[in-house]
């Protein structure tokens, strides 16, 4: 493919004048304005990762927040239309779940069949072309699925969900929706002359779905490999005529390799014969942008993936993903022959503030209103007290009271489970993880709930996923190796260091499991024992030190019952040993729904940490780490491990130093 720059010389300003265009004249792109008579340009916009905010609102702070919305994003896709000769609009999937008006939906006023949910109303305001599925959309199981996807005025396309057991081949599989779809449609060329062409979109959801969502899936559903699936799809795409293809991969941008059953598999899937472009989503985060410089596979300046023109539009509405195409004719066929490849966002940082670029789409926000009042009312709503504050600034650095409320209600409910069965004299441990501790959700996505009334907002605030409560039986050896695995977030410090960075940005928090219940110490001077897909990477490595179960080294050998949720007990994050052959309960509660019963019997709880773990001390060392500004007011209270103020960090996080 010829590089962009090869054809016509793009300023930054050219890409960017439309962001004002909603009131000003739109600064067509280069493509548009200097196409010839037989090239035309074709942008393709991007939605990808919604989970269900339409509004500009954090429902756990119960504040408006200008990073997010699709309201906010929609208000600037009329501008950015405006930039191109042609569009199109896809949603790239994880549109259903993963806020509080999501929850509301499902487990108060339901989906009965023919009624409207308001993510998809107001999706269908925007006229969109297509969409495909992401794994959120089976947390609340598949009827309550086919009920919201009904009411959507745009076809949904997923090649590689299927009915029952998958066939001999991935075109026999019986699939629940259309593999993909092809598109007539008109494309105005350089001259102003119109032509046909047919535009193939084709859809893929990671297959992890049926560890994480097995309870919902097992028996009903199966998922295919993404880059077997396109593999076989594509090329009968072609033979029916779709002239351009493009991939709406909800899959991250990973390893380059192929591997089966990827769940980032949208490097590999690029670079299929018959892909033209690719939109990408999952993980979290925009390209072309600073976190893929040197990945392999993949170009960041330019904004190609496998060589092909690839996007991914950030979450929750942060951005608009862009791929422009620059198609020519040949032989009565349109081909690409140029692209760029940006995700425009709807806000910015100046110092330590978020300035909005952009304002809202009324339309967008009234097809959601009724839906978005009656989610302010159901978050409000008090569930008991608690005696100190719950935050998890230091949840990272710390044992930390919004893990420690969880782990003390998962143990609560798990003892009364299981006080009948064959595991009634196991004792009883607890793994929970912080889920808001900043990272790539920046400064300000932290819990904190204040001490006094705890309401639904505060409960879901603690625990962001409606994920079911499980048990595992494992062994003490097997505790321990859970724990290595969890201390993969701490970077390797050389002792005598000064000021090293402690966090594996890499690493998700949500994989950073507390185990409650035992005792033990991080010792950061060793390697990491396991990667972050489980493997032993270090063989030889330990850095969980002191582990101890009621006061004496834990036996190797004896046996535990683990509190956890179902995404861990079926293998997500990649524990070493847990897996679904270890579970030996799986409750019909969400997390979420027990520690609200906690509190509730409970009427005030007593959340304060009880500094199971620490880092083993280092002389003459110190590392820094990123917390928000708001953490500063509550350094005293941390006594397992000597936090000093450092001072700003970057992006509008505060750094704290830490002397082991």
């Amino acid at each position: 493919m010829p590089s962009t720059t090869a054809l016509f010389p793009i300023s930054r300003r050219a890409l960017i004048g439309g962001l004002a265009a909603s009131s000003a004249l739109a600064v067509l792109h280069p493509f548009s304005a200097r196409a010839a008579a037989n090239q035309a340009h074709l942008r393709i916009m991007e939605t990808t990762d919604l989970h269900v905010h339409v509004f500009p609102y954090d429902y756990y702070a119960d504040k408006p927040n200008d990073t997010m919305g699709l309201a906010r994003t929609a208000s600037i896709i009329d501008a950015i239309r405006a930039e191109a000769t042609n569009s199109i609009l896809v949603d790239n999937g994880d549109f259903l779940q993963g806020n509080p008006m999501g929850d509301y939906i499902a487990y108060k006023r339901g989906m009965k069949e023919g009624d409207m949910h308001p993510v998809i109303a107001a999706m269908n305001v925007l006229g969109y072309d297509c969409g495909t599925l992401g794994n959120h959309e089976f947390n609340y199981g598949l009827d309550f699925m086919f009920n919201v996807l009904n009411g959507a005025n745009f076809p949904l396309v997923c090649a590689n969900l299927t009915k029952g057991t998958l066939a001999a081949n991935p075109r026999e599989d019986a699939l629940f929706l259309k593999p993909y779809v092809i598109l007539d449609r008109k494309i105005k060329d350089g001259s102003g002359q119109e032509h046909p062409i047919r535009i193939g979109l084709i859809g893929f959801v990671p297959p992890q779905i049926m560890t994480w969502d097995a309870k919902n899936l097992e028996g009903k559903a199966n998922a295919r490999d993404i880059v077997n699936a396109a593999e076989a799809w594509v090329p009968q795409m072609r033979e029916e005529g779709a002239e351009i293809v493009i991939a709406l991969s909800h899959s991250g941008i990973g390893q380059e390799a192929y591997a089966e059953n990827l769940e980032n598999a949208s490097v590999p899937l690029a670079a299929i014969g018959g892909i033209d472009a690719i939109v990408t989503g999952h993980s979290h985060l925009d390209f072309p942008g600073p976190k893929f410089d040197g990945v392999a596979g993949v170009d960041n300046a330019k904004g190609l993936i496998s060589g092909k023109p690839g996007v991914m539009g950030g979450f929750w509405g942060s951005h608009l993903g862009l791929i422009d195409l620059l198609l020519e004719r040949d032989g009565g066929q349109w081909r690409v022959v140029g692209s760029t490849s940006e995700a425009r966002p709807i806000f910015r940082r100046e110092e330590k503030k978020v300035i909005a670029e952009v304002g809202d789409k009324p339309e967008v926000l009234a097809a959601a209103t009724k839906d978005h009042e009656a989610t302010l009312a159901y978050v409000r709503t008090p569930v008991g007290k608690t005696s100190a504050p719950l935050y998890s600034y230091f949840a990272l650095v710390a044992d930390d009271p919004s893990v420690q409320i969880v782990s003390q209600a998962q143990t609560w409910y798990i003892r009364e489970m299981l006080k009948d069965t064959e595991h009634k004299d196991l004792p009883v441990l607890s793994a929970a993880a912080p889920f808001k501790a900043g990272g790539r959700g920046g400064a300000d996505y932290y819990t904190d709930v204040p001490a006094g009334d705890i309401a639904i907002k505060n409960v879901a605030d603690l625990y962001l996923y409606p994920n079911t409560v499980q048990a595992v039986a494992i062994t003490g050896e097997q505790v321990r190796n859970w724990l290595e695995m969890s201390a993969g977030i701490f970077n390797q410090i050389t002792p005598g260091a000064t000021d090293a960075s402690l966090i594996n940005g890499d690493f998700p928090s949500y994989n950073f499991d507390v185990i409650d219940g035992v005792t033990y110490e991080i010792d950061l001077s060793r390697p990491a024992r396991f990667d972050k897909d489980g493997n032993l990477a270090n063989p030889e490595a330990e850095r969980i030190r002191d582990l101890k179960f009621a006061g004496k080294p834990i036996d190797p050998a004896q046996k535990f019952v683990v509190a956890t949720n179902n995404y861990r007990a079926g293998g997500g994050g990649h524990f070493p040993e847990i897996a679904a052959d270890k579970v030996v309960f799986v409750a019909p509660d969400t997390n979420r729904d027990v520690i609200v019963r906690y509190i509730i019997e409970q009427g005030t709880i007593n959340p304060s940490a009880d500094a199971n773990w620490k880092f083993t001390p280092m002389e003459n060392t110190s590392v820094v780490f990123d917390s928000s500004p708001n953490a500063r007011q509550f350094l005293a209270e941390i006594k397992a491990v000597a936090l000093e103020d450092a001072g700003d960090g970057p992006d509008g996080f505060a750094r704290f130093r830490i002397r082991l």
